[in-house]
């Protein structure tokens, strides 16, 4: 016994080295037989790859998706190649260049506002007449309807809003006028919106200078001349004055009381219905050049403008379907079309409204 205790005393730090090895050993088998017990034996839950001989290894792949919609929780998503981005709204006022083929209907339709607001921020330009749209001229786009206007001394929010029909918070509240609601003063040559202002537009027609027809063979409808016309065809009906029925640029509307029908240069023009030709003129005529107008006799006046022949004279008597004139571009227009009006006790009137 004393010989053992002696050989321990002796070799005391190997016995502690061994027993930590013996330790870390059995750590290490443990940690091997869990390995073994939970991934390797467990294939259906873990899968692992398999290969073969001189075969690459595959990477594993996913699970095939459920067939059974109420169990797929997943969200279905499809491919979209343009980015949808919303419209923002529009603050500010853009500069315009007319160019060829442009008319006041299609440049509104483009900025999404009424062709009138072009009108009432354009007065300078436009003179409030369509007609005058040319290529090259710079026009003024307001960002929303209404009228884009230039403060004057002693303006008020109140006396814009009234003379414009508006509203003074809707001047006020416009996010491009920039006003301090606390405060909300407007120096003098400031340009400012008027959301939904409207003015009135100055009707070119009213300085044509025409014949009047006497009321004998009929009621007349001329009010402007000096001499009259005795007599003559009076109208039952309406055909339309030129082959096409399409619009060529602009619309009946505010500022444009006429439609633009597209026709070629010398096409011929015809009498919309029977009357007597109370004008047939040559010449500027306010931007509708060489124009004609015909006295229906039963309330009805029609206008034929920017013609480039004239085939009838003042005081004729012609027939719905008769030629009097061709088909041009003179006057106020960039582009051969008839410029046609109808007008009902003096007053315009979409032609749609009485041409079948």
């Amino acid at each position: 016994m004393d010989k053992i205790l002696e050989f321990v005393k002796a070799n005391r730090f190997n016995v502690t080295a061994w027993g930590v090895t013996a330790l870390i050993v059995a750590a290490l088998l443990g940690s091997a037989f869990w390995w073994t017990q939970v991934v390797v034996a467990s294939p259906a839950t873990h899968p692992l790859p398999t290969t073969k001989p001189n075969q690459k290894p595959q990477s594993p792949s996913l699970p095939p998706a459920s067939s059974n919609p109420s169990t797929d929780t997943s969200i279905e998503r499809h491919l979209q190649l343009k980015t949808n981005i919303p419209e923002r709204p529009r603050y500010s006022v853009v500069a315009y260049r007319v160019s060829l083929g442009d008319a006041l209907f299609s440049i509104a339709k483009k900025f999404n506002i009424k062709p009138e607001s072009l009108l009432y921020s354009n007065k300078d330009v436009l003179q409030d007449n369509p007609e005058n749209l040319k290529p090259g001229l710079e026009l003024t786009i307001p960002p929303v309807d209404g009228v884009y206007y230039k403060w004057q001394e002693n303006d008020t929010v109140e006396s814009v809003a009234s003379q414009f029909d508006a509203k003074p918070d809707d001047i006020l509240g416009f996010p491009g006028n920039n006003l301090d609601l606390t405060n909300p003063r407007i120096m003098p040559g400031t340009m400012v919106m008027i959301p939904g202002g409207q003015r009135e537009l100055v009707d070119w027609s009213q300085f044509i200078p025409t014949i009047a027809r006497n009321p004998q063979g009929g009621t007349g409808t001329s009010e402007i001349g000096g001499n009259s016309c005795s007599g003559g065809a009076v109208g039952s009906g309406f055909v339309w004055p030129i082959q096409s029925r399409v619009v060529s640029g602009n619309n009946y509307g505010a500022g444009h009381l006429a439609l633009d029908l597209t026709g070629y240069e010398g096409e011929p023009i015809s009498a919309a219905s029977s009357g007597v030709v109370t004008m047939a003129q040559g010449g500027w005529n306010y931007g509708y050049g060489n124009v004609i107008q015909i006295d229906h006799g039963n309330g009805y006046v029609t206008l034929y403008a920017h013609l480039s022949q004239i085939n009838v004279s003042p005081c004729q008597s012609v027939y719905a379907g008769q030629l009097i004139g061709l088909v041009g571009n003179t006057g106020n227009s960039f582009g051969a079309h008839l410029h046609f009006e109808v007008r009902e006790g003096g007053k315009n009137l979409n032609p749609y409204f009485v041409i079948p």
